[in-house]
């Protein structure tokens, strides 16, 4: 399953957080949202894949993104940070996530991609 959405990372919150209105935390909440209103998760018994599919910078030159295009992202942001995004905006209590395996790659538009796997994460 394929969603169309740049992927946030979870920024470093404080208490102010909750009045103030820092530009990182804003794409942070409206990319909860949009993933809430865009993906249901199933039952936390199936083991998930996730890939981030993060865009390139519009300054690099098409000969790059060609060369770049489906690479892994060795980058910032952090691919932890890419998992408690999703794991808090699509779960109330993150204790339910028993087995995720993610991994995030340079791509023309940004995307997540699920995949289930029933039998287990054996080709993975």
């Amino acid at each position: 399953m394929l969603i169309d959405i740049k992927p946030v990372p979870k920024p470093r919150m404080t208490r102010a957080d909750k009045w103030k209105k820092r530009p990182a935390v804003m794409r942070y909440r409206a990319f909860c949202d949009e993933l809430r209103s865009k993906f249901s998760p199933e039952a936390p018994e199936t083991p998930i894949v996730l890939i981030f599919n993060l865009p390139m910078p519009k300054s690099w030159s098409k000969k790059k993104k060609i060369a770049m295009d489906g690479k892994p992202h060795l980058q910032r942001p952090d691919l932890d940070n890419l998992e408690k995004a999703w794991n808090d905006a699509l779960h109330k209590e993150d204790s339910a996530v028993w087995n995720c395996w993610s991994r995030k790659f340079w791509s023309y538009t940004g995307s997540i991609e699920i995949n289930y796997r029933k039998g287990g994460l054996d080709e993975y």
